[in-house]
C-alpha cells in the first residue's frame, strides 16, 4: 500500500516532500536535543492561569511567530517582506497563497514555476465526492455558512490518507508524509465546498465550474461569482496570504494543534479549528467589523466621515458602554501589519469608496480616543478593521460569509503547523488544570513583598 502510494506521487509533491524533509532535518535535530532540557523559560502567574493563558510560552510553532511590536513573521521574515518576495499571479500584484504554503512548509521562497506546479497539483486534488455535495445540499440554507463548512469538512474526512495509513500500520517517522498528503487535498477541496456553500446560501444555487487555468485563489474568487474584476481576484489572493498563519496560540490554530496531537487526521483537526474560528472573539470578528461600519454609516447619514466627526462618534460609543470592533489585539501592541498591507491595497484600488473613507477616518480617529479612555492595551487597528470593507467593495457583501473566506486561508498555516508537529514528533497535548483552592494556596504561600 505504501509503495503504491509513493509511486502515485506527482513530481511537484516529490519535490515539495524532499524540500520539507531536507530543510526540517536540522530542525528535527535541534528539537530532539531540546526535548529533555529542563531549563526554566518562564514563570506563570495566577492571573495567566485564569486569564486564558495569555502570554504563556507553552507550545512549539515553527511556521510563524508573533511579536507584540514587530508583528507577524512567516518563517522568520516580516509579513510585509514575505508578501513582497513571494511570487505573484500573472494578472496581479498580490502574493500567491500557493507560495505562502511552500514558504511555511519549507522556509524557502518558491519560484513562480513551483507555485504553478502546486496550483496544478491542487486542481488535480479538488474533486469533491458526490456524497459530500449531497450532504451540503441536505443542509438548511438558513444555517450559518461556517456551520455548513464544518459539516462539509467532516464529510470529506473518510478519504483521509493519514487515517487509512494509520489503520493499516505505518512507522511514526512517516506520519508527516501522510499528514502532508491530507493537507494538500484539504487545501485543494476547501475553496470548492466554500464556493458551493456561498452559491447555495446567497445566490441561485448554481455552482460555477472550477477553472484549472486559474491560480488557487483566483479560481476561488471566480467560483464565488460576485465580480469579474481582476482586482477582486487579487484582493482574495492578498486576503488568503495575509490570514494564512498567525503562530500557534490563537484559538483555531491551537484547537487544531490539540486535536491533531491526538493523531486525529488533518480533516478532523481543521474541522475542530474551524469551529473555533467561527467564534465572535476570533474569526467572526471580521463580520462584526463590517456590520459596525455599516451601522455607523447609517447613523451618520449624510455627514462626511471626517476625523472630527468619527472622533465624537467614537467617544459617544464608548460612553454608552459599547465596544468598537476592529481595534486592539490579544498580542500585538502596534498596528497589525496585515491591516497595513490591506490599507495599502485599499488606498490604491478603492480610495473613494464610502465604506473605506469611513474606515480610513476610523484609523486616524479611534486610536487616540481609545488611548484617552484607557480601555485598550493596543488601540491600533487589526486586520478585521478593513478586510470586510475590501470584500464588500467587490460585491461580496454577505458579512456572515467572511469567516468562511478566513477559513480557506487559515487552513494553509494550520496544516503546515500540523505537518511540522508530525516531523518533530510532538506528543499529545496535555497540560494540567488546577482548582481555585490550588491557586489560593499558592497565593497564600507566596512570599509577601515588603513595602
Amino acid at each position: 500500500m505504501q509503495f503504491q502510494f509513493h509511486l502515485a506521487m506527482s513530481a511537484i509533491v516529490k519535490e515539495l516532500k524532499a524540500t520539507v524533509l531536507a530543510n526540517a532535518k536540522p530542525l528535527q535535530d535541534r528539537v530532539a536535543k531540546l526535548k529533555t532540557d529542563t531549563t526554566v523559560i518562564q514563570e506563570i502567574t495566577v492571573e495567566q492561569a485564569i486569564g486564558g493563558m495569555r502570554g504563556i510560552n507553552g507550545m512549539l510553532t515553527q511556521t510563524s511567530d508573533l511579536d507584540p511590536m514587530d508583528g507577524i513573521k512567516y518563517r522568520g521574515l516580516p509579513l510585509a517582506e514575505a508578501m513582497r518576495i513571494l511570487p505573484c499571479a500573472d494578472e496581479g500584484e498580490s502574493a500567491l497563497p500557493e507560495g505562502t504554503l511552500w514558504m511555511l512548509l519549507t522556509g524557502d521562497v518558491p519560484t513562480k514555476e513551483q507555485c504553478k506546479a502546486v496550483t496544478a497539483e491542487l486542481h488535480a486534488r479538488s474533486e469533491i465526492p458526490a456524497s459530500v455535495l449531497a450532504t451540503i445540499d441536505s443542509l438548511p440554507v438558513s444555517m450559518h455558512a461556517m456551520t455548513q463548512l464544518s459539516i462539509a469538512l467532516l464529510a470529506l474526512q473518510p478519504d483521509s490518507k493519514f487515517a487509512a495509513a494509520y489503520t493499516a500500520g505505518i512507522k511514526k517517522g512517516d506520519y508527516w508524509e501522510y499528514a502532508l498528503e491530507d493537507s494538500l487535498t484539504l487545501m485543494a477541496q476547501i475553496p470548492v465546498v466554500a464556493a458551493k456553500i456561498y452559491r447555495r446560501k446567497y445566490k441561485d444555487g448554481k455552482t460555477i465550474p472550477s477553472d484549472k487555468n486559474m491560480d488557487w485563489a483566483g479560481n476561488y474568487a471566480n467560483m464565488l461569482g460576485v465580480s469579474n474584476d481582476p482586482k477582486f481576484r487579487d484582493a482574495i489572493r492578498l486576503y488568503l496570504s495575509l490570514h494564512a498563519d498567525h503562530e500557534g496560540g490563537n484559538v483555531s490554530a491551537h484547537t487544531a494543534h490539540t486535536v491533531g496531537s491526538a493523531l486525529s487526521d488533518p480533516f478532523l483537526a481543521w474541522a475542530a479549528g474551524n469551529n473555533g474560528l467561527a467564534g465572535p472573539l476570533h474569526g467572526l470578528a471580521n463580520q462584526e467589523c463590517l456590520l459596525w461600519l455599516n451601522e455607523t454609516m447609517q447613523t451618520l447619514g449624510n455627514q462626511e466621515p471626517t476625523v472630527e466627526v468619527v472622533t465624537e462618534f467614537a467617544k459617544k460609543t464608548l460612553a454608552s458602554g459599547k465596544v468598537i470592533p476592529g481595534f486592539g489585539h490579544a498580542v500585538l501592541r502596534n498596528t497589525d501589519p496585515r491591516y497595513a498591507l490591506e490599507h495599502e491595497f485599499a488606498m490604491k484600488n478603492l480610495p473613494n469608496d464610502p465604506t473605506f473613507k469611513l474606515a480610513n477616518a476610523c484609523f486616524q480617529a479611534i486610536p487616540p480616543v481609545l488611548k484617552a479612555s484607557g480601555k485598550a492595551k493596543n488601540p491600533y487597528p487589526n486586520v478585521d478593521a478593513l478586510s470586510g470593507t475590501i470584500l464588500k467593495y467587490y460585491d461580496l457583501t454577505q458579512a456572515d460569509y467572511y469567516t468562511v473566506v478566513f477559513s480557506c486561508s487559515r487552513c494553509i498555516g494550520v496544516m503546515a503547523q500540523l505537518v511540522m508537529s508530525r516531523l518533530f514528533n510532538i506528543p499529545i497535548e496535555r497540560p494540567n488544570s488546577v482548582t481555585i483552592e490550588f491557586l489560593e494556596g499558592k497565593v497564600a504561600a507566596a512570599p509577601k513583598s515588603k513595602l
